[in-house]
């Protein structure tokens, strides 16, 4: 039997590498255990662009932000979503869902309102990362 796809949003992405959040980075070693990461060249952009936004400067450091490039691009299996997704309030957490579609994604992992609301969106769980931990996955 494969392993499960999981997504995980760029939220907990960047808390997972941030040494002051235990809990998103408790959820993404899970994740990589549990099964592997669906990703998008979309969500990849995103996540550099936040890694790299000046206001991380003070918890990350260039090697950092390298180090969590490298590991999401070794431990994802990319995807091309075909089908266009509006459901979500906020605009640009819509490829999320569409991700979760095209890779048939056993579980949405976020810290967004926008994301959790919809839980769950056409059968995936959407849960935060706390929950996730909770969660028999």
């Amino acid at each position: 039997m494969s392993k499960p796809f999981f997504i995980v949003d760029t939220n907990c992405f960047i808390s997972a590498n941030r040494i002051k959040n235990p809990t998103s980075a408790h959820a993404f070693n899970k994740v990589l255990l549990s099964g592997r990461i669906a990703l998008s060249d979309s969500i990849l952009n995103e996540y550099t662009e936040v890694l790299y936004r000046e206001k991380l400067d003070k918890y990350l450091d260039e090697t950092k932000r390298q180090n969590a490039l490298i590991q999401i691009k070794k431990n994802s299996i990319f995807f091309s979503p075909t089908e266009t997704i509006t459901d979500c309030g906020d605009p640009k957490d819509n490829k999320f869902l569409e991700l979760a579609l095209a890779s048939r994604a056993f579980c949405i992992i976020s810290g967004d309102a926008h994301l959790l609301v919809l839980h769950p969106f056409r059968g995936i769980p959407i849960l935060s990362p706390a929950d996730f931990l909770d969660s028999s996955f």
